[in-house]
């Protein structure tokens, strides 16, 4: 049986990708900070580990024997990424590097600033204004100097997330207002501009995939994941359909967020990643078909259907009362 470590399995991409390997057939270990809460809030199968992946000697332990570790742990929201995600990134590195496993790595479209054009394919330049951005280039520069002390990685980059286990997604806290009952549909995006977005059950489904191929994969691998590159509005107009067909659609208070920018640290985080709804990006996913012969793929307005249904069962009763469709407007 293949075992594989997943760090943050009680979080959105984590839990999908343990659920993914858990219905192939693989025993999924899962680090986390409260084994009583992981079990309740995790998938079920997951042979939970305490620890702390801040830690660098219980992600090494958590690791041990693991063919795969796939590395799903992430600050919340948008805080620390310098201070959380690059030491849990260099454990990470350092576990896997001592297990002998191959590190995958989730990617997304951060690492891209405008010179990269449009369609972007895994060679693409890497010169993004944001801050973030920046810090996932230089996790991604870690990752590739140990795959050149000989650490076998994989980092598959994707659009935005969302799904049932995405409660902190834009489609889950904008579009669909942390699952209160709407009055009308809040979209970020530019006028007449589209959005890439990556529904989890079908990226999970494809890090599964090349979890069974690890021992013939290249020793260092990037691959882009297509997902959902949808034009304009269509994931707000799925939203409207999943919801009646009679919600107005209303474009994001970017304004507000701005004023506000300079004197709430969640405001300023958000503010400096709107670039990447003022300009469409496209990952070219060729090289991942031509691997896996396909790309799993769940029709939109399915999965819009399956992630509105689970934010309302986990929506609290106290918070099912009629408001403003967005806590940011």
């Amino acid at each position: 049986m293949k075992t594989a470590l997943v760090t943050g399995a009680t979080g959105g991409v984590g839990g999908e990708v343990a659920a993914a390997l858990l219905r192939r057939g693989w025993q999924v270990r899962g680090l986390v900070r409260d084994r009583r809460r992981a079990e309740e809030a995790g998938p079920a199968g997951v042979v939970w580990i305490e620890g702390d992946a801040m830690r660098v000697e219980d992600v090494i332990g958590a690791a041990r024997g693991a063919d795969v570790l796939f590395h799903g742990a992430n600050p919340p929201g948008y805080r620390d990424w310098r201070g959380l995600a690059m030491p849990m990134l260099r454990h990470a590195i350092a576990a896997a590097q001592a297990a002998g496993s191959r590190l995958i790595l989730p990617g997304n479209l951060y690492v891209y600033g405008p010179d990269a054009g449009t369609v972007v394919g895994e060679q693409a330049s890497q010169n993004p204004r944001t801050r973030k951005g920046k810090i996932r280039v230089e996790m991604e520069a870690m990752i590739d100097a140990a795959a050149m002390a000989g650490l076998r990685t994989l980092i598959l980059r994707a659009g935005d997330f969302f799904g049932p286990r995405a409660p902190s997604s834009w489609v889950s806290l904008v579009l669909l207002d942390k699952g209160r009952p709407l009055r009308r549909i809040v979209t970020p995006e530019r006028p007449g501009i589209g959005h890439n977005w990556a529904y989890l059950p079908d990226l999970a489904e494809t890090v599964a995939l090349l979890a069974e191929r690890e021992a013939d994969l290249p020793a260092e691998l990037r691959l882009q994941f297509g997902g959902h590159d949808l034009a304009g509005r269509a994931m707000a107009e799925a939203i409207r359909r999943a919801e009646g067909g009679t919600l107005p659609i209303r474009p994001f208070p970017w304004l507000p967020v701005a004023l506000g920018a300079p004197f709430v640290p969640f405001l300023r985080e958000l503010f400096e990643m709107r670039g990447l709804w003022h300009t469409p990006l496209r990952p070219d996913n060729t090289a991942l078909v031509a691997l896996l012969g396909h790309e799993p793929h769940t029709p939109l307005d399915e999965a819009v259907t399956r992630s509105i249904a689970a934010l309302r069962r986990k929506a609290s009763p106290s918070r099912q009362t009629t408001g403003p469709a967005s806590s940011f407007s």
